[in-house]
């Protein structure tokens, strides 16, 4: 997740990257029971997606 935001001004995909890592982020959270983070790295994966749709990157 950190090496695709740092990277997100080089390439588009990065910012595809990103969401996947933020998606996978919140996954994780909402199974281990940590739904506050879960349901912020879900925001994050959203915004990042639009992003990523919009060619924004």
């Amino acid at each position: 997740m950190l090496v695709c935001y740092a990277l997100e001004a080089r390439s588009r995909w990065y910012v595809l990257g990103f969401a996947g890592a933020c998606a996978l982020g919140s996954a994780y959270g909402f199974l281990q029971g940590a739904w506050p983070f879960g349901a912020v790295e879900a925001i994050w994966a959203v915004v990042a997606l639009r992003r990523w749709q919009r060619g924004a990157g």
